[in-house]
């Protein structure tokens, strides 16, 4: 039976003596409740056309964008023992400050003055290698000596040849004349010994003839002895004279035989003194590692050695240094699905670990505690599943605060284009991404199309680039 929309009026004659109907009424409890959900749905009806930023969201790290900014470990570029520590951790440090001294391990360096030896070695090598020199300048200069001297004594022995020549032709004409005397001695001592027979000479005469042939005969046999000599002088000025040139070719191969000996001695001695050049700078520069110094100026984070007297091996680290006020940069990796819809430019909404902060993602304005930047590097190959994308900050927007440090966690979320609400829940119910969208400005569009003109002309893809 439905109610009354009012209670009944106390007047009316058939109910005034009820006091039941004095007491019912109508309830409104159901229509305000009614009013409101019917309110409560039209704004939520409405609420679903209100503009909602897409997003991607990503967790990360802080890091920095430029490598050298990074905290890196010094190592010890020889191998040593610590002897002492100038440095703590936590302490600050300037560009080739020392940090750690270490001492020589290996036998071969121990010597204190082993610097001092090996120039000592190289002077004299130089040296000797000065005097080598003179030795190869002395064998040229007798050398030189030599052939001057062959040609002298060349044209000594051609004119001793020469002499002897005329002297044999002079005693070949002696001997003519000498056969000449003793034919006709011989003829006259035949015509004395016959006129001694017919009784026409004496004997006297016939014996002062028989001596003028012996005479005759003896100059004859002189003569041709002389020839004889001369001749035989003459062959042996012939031989001299060949002799001489192989005695004087055999001199100066020897000479030359040294003089290149010499010149193998200078080179291996250069050879050597490269070596020992080579072995000094390698000791000056070994000396200069004993001192391992600051590479830039930073902090000491971390010693990784303790103590003194530990053993350190070549490129072993032995400490971490942080550098001063680096450029820091947001390390966020995404989805692969998610990477189409950046590109470098893209406006980024950051929240720092121990920073306090009010997030709403659909709406990046009224959010509380959150920080702008921009992605600046989108990484070509992926990270575990991922690729990493680094945010540096948006200079048109409030700095990073500055106590954050490097390795602190970050968390990101990649802005995109404006779409209702509604549509927005309608994407994630389905699991579909968010809308491609193309470069966030027109500035990040010129940059790009920069990026590929250059590398285009770099590749001489010009038709390509346009």
């Amino acid at each position: 039976m439905p109610f009354a929309e009012h209670p009944l009026e106390e007047t009316d004659p058939l109910t005034a003596h009820f006091r039941s109907f004095k007491r019912v009424q109508t309830p409104r409890n159901g229509r305000v409740l009614a009013r409101w959900l019917g309110g409560i749905g039209l704004a939520v009806l409405l609420a679903g056309f209100l503009p909602w930023t897409q997003n991607i969201r990503s967790n990360g790290q802080l890091t920095t964008l430029r490598p050298q900014d990074r905290p890196q470990t010094v190592p010890s570029t020889i191998a040593g023992r610590i002897a002492s520590w100038r440095v703590r951790e936590g302490q600050r440090v300037k560009q080739g400050d020392t940090l750690v001294v270490i001492t020589e391990i290996k036998e071969k360096y121990f010597d204190p003055e082993l610097l001092a030896r090996t120039r000592e070695q190289l002077a004299a090598k130089i040296s000797a290698l000065e005097e080598n020199r003179g030795k190869t300048v002395a064998l040229g200069s007798q050398q030189t000596a030599l052939r001057a001297g062959l040609s002298v004594s060349l044209d000594k022995a051609r004119n001793k040849v020469t002499q002897t020549r005329l002297k044999v032709n002079s005693d070949e004409a002696e001997l003519r004349a000498a056969n000449n005397d003793f034919d006709i001695a011989r003829q006259q001592l035949a015509r004395q010994e016959e006129l001694y027979k017919q009784g026409l000479k004496s004997l006297t005469e016939l014996e002062q003839r028989r001596l003028k042939f012996q005479e005759s005969t003896a100059k004859r046999q002189a003569v041709e002895n002389k020839l004889g000599a001369s001749r035989q002088e003459l062959t042996n000025a012939q031989l001299e004279l060949s002799s001489l040139q192989a005695d004087y070719q055999d001199k100066l191969s020897k000479s030359e035989s040294e003089r290149r000996s010499a010149v193998a001695y200078q080179f291996d001695s250069e050879g050597q003194i490269s070596k020992l050049r080579n072995e000094l700078a390698n000791l000056s520069i070994r000396s200069g590692y004993y001192h391992i110094q600051a590479p830039q100026d930073g902090y000491v984070v971390r010693a990784l050695k303790q103590g003194i007297g530990e053993i350190v091996k070549e490129g072993e680290a032995i400490l971490t240094v942080m550098p001063i006020a680096p450029a820091l940069s947001a390390e966020l990796y995404v989805r692969p699905m998610d990477i189409p819809l950046l590109s470098v430019g893209r406006k980024v909404r950051l929240q720092f670990d121990g920073w306090p902060a009010l997030v709403f993602t659909g709406w990046p304005g009224t959010s509380f505690g959150t920080f702008g930047g921009r992605v600046a590097v989108i990484d070509n190959i992926d990270s575990q599943g991922q690729y990493r994308i680094l945010v540096t900050p948006d200079p048109d927007l409030e700095p990073w605060p500055e106590p954050l440090r490097v390795g602190s966690g970050v968390y990101g979320w990649a802005l995109l284009d404006d779409v209702p609400i509604w549509y927005e829940l309608w994407r994630q119910l389905n699991g579909f991404p968010p809308d491609f969208v193309g470069a966030p400005s027109d500035k990040a569009k010129s940059g790009l199309a920069g990026k590929k003109e250059a590398k285009a002309a770099d590749s001489g893809e010009e038709e390509e680039a346009k």
